[in-house]
């Protein structure tokens, strides 16, 4: 008999959530069932107390007074009927928050603890269980069992609909890889492995069944070291200290030998045993165990070395493919945190400074949608930022102040901007607003050039500039209708036009082939990459432009939503980037990729921004982020290196000044240095 709280105690009337009366009422229709075996009033019952005991996944204290009346009588059922109740209590048990148990509580919730590791675990050798229900039956017997890898089992209640997140036990973010769950006929990677021997659990444990009826075949050629850690595993008893990717073994091979039917029981037993793999954190970079990232504050986690991670195919599903993540001390260097106008690295040392641009806020409504860098011979470099006034504002990069008075020129919104070096040595300013207005500017002075031209509808979502060999410098711009109009920008009127498809453009840039030559790239709403000579008059004529190689966007699921030209000490290459957070770099001479480009990335996904630069020391730098997110990744391609930075505001666009970031963002223009000072 467990020891239980008397239903007559007063002490009920601590209790949120549930009363006596409720538990003596469920007690008598689970008894009624427990004698006639037929009956399942008592499930409603349960259901609606359930939800009282556990609100949100807060577990109230009156659980603890509950169970071990609950948990008897559900003993006396017949192992078929008592599945759900089993992973009901798992739950609870495996919530993330419990509150302590009780001391008068204590002894009876432990007793009812041990009874129900036993009752579940001959539910579960009854094999009545659908595969889906036998794996979280198995999760509720190891949450009873103590052992940490029962908090799985609130990530796997509906894992085909949901996919899979993780949590990075080493900085906490969290890593979604959508449609994990596919049938591998063959392992993908190795089979965990015990590095130490398990220590038999002390006193008596129903495990020794479970290990019979885990068998080496069950899952086919290949799988057979997995299951010889699941029986492993199942000999011992399940003990605290088993390493989490072989208790997943486990969950796998018990499902493969006791779910109903067959043979879906064998495929889903399969994708059960992707869980014992690894997977890369998108933010800090260092490889973990799935079974790390599946729980809170997991026993003896730590980084991996050279092993095999899950991460999302091209077709949305798993695979798995090899890391060199260092099973190393983490770098704190890599990661940055804005605090007021330092930007720190991980381990509290100053990097550098973050300097916000004066009167940014009031100049740009609070906000600046569009950044270009104006650089001229002889005068300080500007940036100048447009955002919902319709207003130019010009800052110097050096001090951030104000160069010029604010710079009405757009009855709306400034969307786009672009820098215009001229063959005599001056630079101009063109900007497009929403209306599709376009203005031009000399930033020496702050006066328009010309008055304000065009009107096209959607507005201008982009613009560059381009050099073509006659000498000619010409304003490129693009309207999500399609056009992509070439003008020459003293005289304000259009002398060519590109994209001759039609494709509504959603971003475009400039790529110097040569100091007199310029390409420009663009990508469409759906996702195709477009290269275009400006140099030829007929837009169907190839030119000097080389489309990006098909073949390799494909080969990459790589659905590029924006183009950025980066320079490198060598020339200028492309890149591109998606809403995944993924960029390419491509070569415009061959259309063919450079290197293995930089990953997906949960923190950076979405509408991506991507800017670049080549620093003083050599060294070419890629930072990317997306629209209204907080987070920005700083990539070297050359090294591979990756840096991340979290700051305090919601970005918009990005610029790069030498060897200075600028960011626009939700409330004005800051910028911060690339490299430590």
């Amino acid at each position: 008999m467990i020891r239980k709280l008397s239903l007559d105690s007063p002490r009920w009337l601590d209790f949120d959530g549930v009363t006596a009366e409720e538990v003596s009422a469920l007690l008598e229709r689970m008894a009624s069932t427990a004698a006639t075996g037929t009956g399942d009033e008592w499930r409603e019952a349960w259901t609606y107390m359930a939800a009282g005991l556990m609100d949100d996944g807060v577990v109230s204290e009156g659980a603890y007074a509950v169970l071990p009346h609950l948990v008897e009588a559900a003993a006396a059922l017949s192992p078929g009927r008592s599945v759900d109740f089993w992973v009901d209590l798992g739950c609870i048990v495996a919530a993330d928050y419990r509150p302590p148990v009780p001391a008068d509580l204590e002894a009876g919730f432990s007793a009812a603890l041990r009874l129900a590791e036993r009752a579940a675990v001959q539910s579960l050798l009854a094999g009545n269980a659908d595969p889906e229900a036998c794996a979280r039956l198995v999760l509720s017997c190891v949450a009873f069992a103590g052992h940490h890898m029962g908090g799985a089992l609130g990530r796997l209640l509906d894992p085909k609909e949901s996919g899979l997140l993780l949590v990075c036990p080493g900085c906490g973010s969290d890593t979604e890889i959508p449609h994990f769950f596919v049938d591998p006929v063959r392992p993908a990677f190795e089979a965990p492995e015990l590095l130490e021997p398990l220590q038999v659990r002390q006193g008596e444990h129903p495990w020794g069944d479970v290990a019979a009826a885990v068998r080496e075949e069950a899952l086919g050629e290949g799988w057979e070291p997995f299951l010889r850690v699941a029986r492993r595993v199942a000999e011992t008893g399940l003990p605290p200290e088993a390493p989490g990717q072989a208790v997943l073994c486990l969950v796998a091979g018990v499902v493969a030998g006791t779910g109903s039917p067959p043979r879906p029981t064998r495929e889903w037993a399969r994708e059960l045993m992707m869980l014992t793999g690894y997977f890369r954190c998108w933010d800090c970079e260092r490889t973990w165990t799935i079974a790390d990232g599946l729980t809170e504050n997991p026993v003896g986690a730590h980084p991996r070395n050279h092993v095999a991670t899950v991460e999302p195919a091209s077709d949305g599903a798993a695979a798995m493919v090899e890391s060199a993540a260092a099973d190393r001390p983490y770098e704190a260097v890599s990661r940055f945190r804005q605090d007021g106008t330092a930007l720190l690295a991980g381990d509290g040392s100053l990097w550098g400074h973050v300097s916000a641009f004066s009167d940014s806020e009031a100049g740009a409504a609070g906000g600046v949608d569009a950044l270009a860098v104006v650089t001229s011979p002889g005068w300080p470099t500007r940036v100048a930022g447009g955002g919902d006034r319709g207003v130019v504002c010009l800052w110097s990069v050096a001090d951030g102040r104000l160069a010029q008075e604010p710079l009405p020129g757009h009855p709306d919104r400034i969307r786009s901007m672009a820098a215009l070096p001229l063959p005599d040595g001056r630079t101009l300013l063109a900007s497009g607003g929403d209306s599709g207005t376009i203005a031009l500017w000399n930033p020496l002075t702050g006066q328009p050039v010309r008055e304000p031209v065009g009107n096209w509808p959607g507005g201008v979502t982009g613009m560059c500039a381009a050099t073509v060999p006659d000498g000619r410098t010409l304003l490129v711009t693009a309207t999500p209708r399609g056009a992509v109009l070439l003008w020459d920008p003293l005289g304000g009127e259009p002398v060519g036009r590109l994209n001759p498809y039609g494709s509504p453009i959603q971003s475009i840039t400039a790529v110097p082939i040569s100091d007199v030559h310029t390409l420009i790239a663009a990508t469409d709403t759906g996702g195709r990459v477009h290269v275009w000579d400006p140099a030829v008059d007929d837009p169907w004529e190839r030119g000097a432009a080389v489309q990006l190689s098909a073949q390799s966007l494909k080969d990459a699921d790589h659905r590029v939503v924006t183009v950025a030209a980066v320079p490198t000490p060598h020339r200028t290459v492309l890149a591109t980037g998606d809403n995944l957070g993924a960029v390419m770099l491509w070569d415009p001479a061959t259309g063919a990729p450079i290197g293995d480009g930089l990953a997906p990335s949960t923190g950076t996904a979405g509408l991506p921004l991507i800017t670049g630069t080549t620093l003083p020391d050599g060294r070419t730098v890629l930072v990317t982020g997306s629209k209204r997110s907080r987070r920005l990744r700083m990539w070297e391609p050359d090294t591979g290196a990756v840096r991340h930075i979290a700051l305090d505001v919601a970005l918009t666009c990005l610029a790069t000044a030498g060897p200075e970031l600028i960011v626009g963002h939700d409330r004005g223009v800051l910028k911060l240095p690339l490299s430590r000072p």
